[in-house]
């Protein structure tokens, strides 16, 4: 049974695709099987992954509004090796054509429940905003993973993100944590950086993964040939430090397994 991380942040430009992707990738490298599903419609996951978006014949849009099946759909991508539920501009009409269905919380736990068993992990790029589809992730999701910037504004947006949190476990989904908040583009030369990560880790404590992932050139620019970092530039600093996420999340998801086994 696939344990499912919605990556998101409220906030854009905080490395959440760049997390979502290489996240995926570095778990699909320690041989686990894995399902990135893009939902941000910008579909920049989906870019990443070395899928181009605007050549999509159908897309996640399909799947959540019922005009295909996942099977029609999964994609998977010579260039990243998990399976891949790809996104584009057409996502953004399932937005307003959502709001008039029933259970339309529900959709996208739906579809992963179908599938679920095929998979190790299920990563979900969220979109940079706490609308519809982000609600669907939440509800679909057993943990959430925040990447933020170490700066002024991060702890102000962060308060928001948590909100929407327990108002979802309050309703939607009781299951629903804080699998653990990620550091990026951290440089920790920078004095604020050191401020507002010392405030992290006194609010938060544990839920801080040990591992921060640093601004890194190589990690810029994988994107742009359409691959996880890993399979760009195994040797660089991004790589390492989302191999090591990976590791921390295999090591807490064993260790929640024999807790709950006790």
């Amino acid at each position: 049974m696939a344990k499912v991380l919605a990556i998101a942040n409220q906030k854009g430009g905080v490395g959440k695709t760049t997390t979502s992707v290489n996240l995926a990738a570095s778990l699909n490298f320690t041989r686990k099987k894995v399902l990135l599903i893009d939902l941000d419609p910008q579909g920049n996951a989906t870019m990443g992954s070395g899928v181009d978006k605007s050549s999509l014949e159908t897309s996640i849009y399909d799947v959540l509004m019922h005009y295909a099946g996942f099977d029609e759909v999964v994609q998977r991508p010579e260039a990243s090796g998990y399976d891949l539920l790809p996104a584009n501009g057409d996502l953004v009409a399932a937005e307003v054509e959502l709001i008039s269905e029933d259970n339309r919380e529900l959709r996208l736990r739906k579809i992963i429940d179908q599938v679920r068993n095929r998979y190790d992990y299920v990563v979900i790029d969220c979109p940079p905003s706490l609308n519809m589809l982000t609600i669907n992730a939440m509800v679909a999701a057993d943990g959430v993973v925040i990447p933020m910037q170490c700066e002024y504004y991060a702890l102000e947006g962060l308060s928001a993100l948590m909100d929407t949190i327990n108002a979802i476990r309050d309703s939607l989904n009781p299951e629903l944590k804080i699998e653990g908040i990620v550091r990026t583009m951290y440089d920790p030369r920078n004095k604020l950086t050191s401020e507002v990560n010392g405030q992290l880790i006194s609010f938060f404590g544990d839920a801080v993964y040990r591992t921060v992932v640093p601004r890194n050139v190589r990690l810029a620019e994988a994107p742009s040939y359409g691959k996880p970092v890993l399979n760009y530039d195994k040797q660089s600093r991004g790589a390492i430090a989302y191999l090591a996420l990976a590791g921390e999340v295999l090591r807490r998801n064993d260790e929640a397994i024999a807790r709950a086994a006790v």
